[in-house]
């Protein structure tokens, strides 16, 4: 992994102040979405006194790097992480969760189809101040997908498949839109494809999972990096790991507790 474009805070935030989230956003062959994407990320964090963005371009063909360099320099809140060839978007997102320094991550994928602008009701329920200790993931839930009929039948199959099996009460973990706690995500076990099991994973280690209604748009620049035959040959071998990996969990989250003076 290379570490491109990494800016100097933006003016809410100074290098002494880490920012209370950091946005991560997978990238492949999307150079024509990067501009207006980070543009209205930034909008819709504009309430938020200090915030990053990290923008992963995942071994692009295309000038997806570039735009994002040429982004980055006039946004000191704009960082970008780069790697050399492909890794799928669970490694994409794996790559900025590891840069980023915010305690609370976002992501979104980088095709618009997920609109910025249901980000603060994602972050809301985790930056309450009355915000429950074990509450781990806000997992996004489209409704209206604005995706071909094909997509959304096979997505429908994939997702009462996966719910009836895992049992992690979420009708659609293929959504981008998330938000977490950074450490309680770099604690998961990772592989490719995790992204897709993230409730189900974080439920697993004993973290309380909330799930919030978000909107879809239609993909107007790009293609889909996806095939339903692509999707459908890893998915069944994914579920099964995912399966074995909640059946062999851990029975107990650790947690500091405080001790005595050390006083003999």
């Amino acid at each position: 992994m290379q570490t491109n474009g990494t800016a100097t805070a933006a003016p809410k935030q100074t290098t002494e102040t880490a920012p209370a989230v950091s946005v991560v956003i997978p990238a492949h062959d999307e150079e024509a979405n990067l501009p207006p994407l980070v543009n209205r990320v930034r909008e819709a964090l504009s309430d938020l006194a200090a915030y990053e963005i990290i923008l992963v371009d995942d071994g692009s063909g295309d000038r997806t790097r570039a735009v994002a360099l040429e982004l980055a320099a006039t946004m000191p809140e704009l960082r970008v992480i780069a790697h050399d060839q492909a890794g799928g978007q669970s490694a994409a997102v794996h790559s900025g969760v590891q840069a980023a320094r915010g305690a609370l991550i976002a992501t979104l994928d980088g095709d618009l189809q997920n609109p910025p602008e249901n980000l603060p009701a994602l972050l809301a329920p985790l930056l309450d101040p009355n915000a429950p200790a074990d509450l781990g993931l806000v997992a996004g839930q489209r409704v209206g997908r604005r995706d071909t009929l094909s997509k959304r039948l096979a997505s429908r199959f994939a997702n009462g498949l996966r719910a009836r099996v895992l049992r992690d009460a979420t009708r659609d973990t293929g959504c981008g839109l998330k938000a977490y706690r950074r450490s309680a995500y770099l604690a998961l076990p990772f592989f490719n494809h995790q992204h897709r099991y993230l409730p189900a994973l974080f439920a697993r280690d004993g973290w309380q999972v909330m799930h919030v209604d978000v909107t879809h748009a239609p993909r107007e620049a790009g293609r889909s990096k996806y095939s339903n035959l692509q999707r459908a040959m890893v998915g069944i071998v994914d579920l099964a790991g995912v399966w074995w990996l909640i059946r062999r969990r851990k029975t107990a989250r650790p947690h500091e507790v405080t001790g005595g003076s050390g006083q003999g």
